[in-house]
């Protein structure tokens, strides 16, 4: 039975494990138990649970070390709390002794996990640390969903009465590169069986991979969509995200109205506020005319410390928002998470030296 490179069982959804155990003989039926276990119970060991003993037998040739199947439960390499409790970091080591990391942040009334989506980002956004790490490889599904099952273990030890309600695909890596290892990893943690996280409860976040967000909406995928943009022109986005030369506005834009056409879903906008780069009247007073009939939602973000770059000052950011509202967008500040442990968005870097 062992299989010549071991898979891990978080790597195949419902379908596939009913399809698996087919094969080794053990009816549909038993999957339900199985699937329980590692999602609905987050299990690190099936041998801390007693199966049927068609499951039990399967289980005990199959999973564990040197067999065809394994758990995947990264090692925390380390962890960093912020200063309000509200947020903490989590290194993680996968089995290939890279590193990602991971947020589990608090908010009134919900919980939200912000997970990796690759190790490093090929996208070399220049205000992002993960952006300048560079690329180094895509995490496969399990390493998706472990992420997930890490801080829902972590919340129930240490909140038993808080739930993990939403999953924000803004952590390191583009998603819409990796995207045929996210959709997997999606299907399973939003299987109401399991972990059970609403697709209306899950954002994807994208720096402009206009391909995916068409992929997104011909599928009819139920998940969010986040776009960040950070420039009105070819000239000023290019300055900041290198992947618009690829993907220039015109393409990017029109891929956005294809998807609010398709499926009438609103697109959130993300802007994060540069001084003297991307925050004049000027700038607003085209981002306004650029999104004109598109369902949008325009977050903005107070640029976090990541090194060459300065945050628009309060004053100007407050501006910059009027003018938005004015022209009829809905605009908000997005609430700051984790930024004195180097857990605000940019500032992702798998690298112990982001210690506040």
């Amino acid at each position: 039975m062992p299989a010549a490179t071991p898979r891990s069982l978080h790597d195949l959804g419902f379908a596939e494990l009913v399809e698996m155990l087919a094969k080794d003989g053990v009816i549909a039926h038993h999957a339900k138990a199985l699937w329980r276990a590692l999602y609905h119970e987050g299990a690190l060991d099936l041998a801390d649970h007693r199966f049927s003993p068609p499951l039990q037998r399967w289980a005990d040739q199959a999973v564990g070390a040197g067999k065809a199947f394994f758990l995947d439960a990264p090692e925390v390499a380390d962890e960093i709390r912020s200063a309000d409790g509200l947020t903490r970091k989590f290194l993680l080591r996968l089995r290939d002794g890279q590193t990602i990391e991971t947020v589990l942040m608090g908010y009134d009334g919900r919980q939200t996990v912000c997970v990796s989506t690759q190790v490093g980002c090929a996208m070399g956004c220049v205000f992002c640390a993960t952006g300048q790490m560079g690329f180094v490889r895509h995490l496969r599904p399990d390493e998706i969903v472990a992420q997930v099952l890490h801080c829902r273990r972590v919340l129930h030890h240490d909140h038993p009465d808080k739930r993990l309600r939403n999953l924000v695909m803004m952590g390191m890596g583009e998603p819409l590169h990796n995207l045929d290892a996210v959709l997997h990893a999606l299907n399973i943690i939003s299987d109401v069986r399991g972990i059970g996280i609403g697709p209306s409860k899950i954002a994807i976040s994208t720096v402009g991979v206009a391909p995916g967000i068409l992929r997104l909406a011909h599928e009819q995928q139920p998940y969010r969509l986040a776009v960040s943009l950070h420039g009105s022109t070819e000239k000023e986005r290019a300055a900041l995200v290198p992947v618009s030369q690829r993907w220039p506005l015109t393409v990017l834009l029109d891929a956005c109205r294809q998807y609010g056409a398709l499926t009438g879903k609103r697109i959130f906008f993300e802007w994060i506020l540069i001084a003297g780069k991307n925050d004049s009247p000027a700038t607003a007073a085209r981002l306004a005319r650029l999104l004109a009939g598109i369902d949008t939602h325009i977050n903005l973000i107070p640029l976090n410390p990541t090194g060459g770059f300065t945050g628009t000052a309060s004053k100007a950011g407050h501006a910059f928002q009027k003018i938005l509202l004015d022209a009829g967008f809905p605009c908000t500040f997005r609430q700051r998470r984790g930024v004195d442990v180097a857990a605000g968005c940019g500032m992702l870097k798998a690298d112990r030296r982001t210690r506040g």
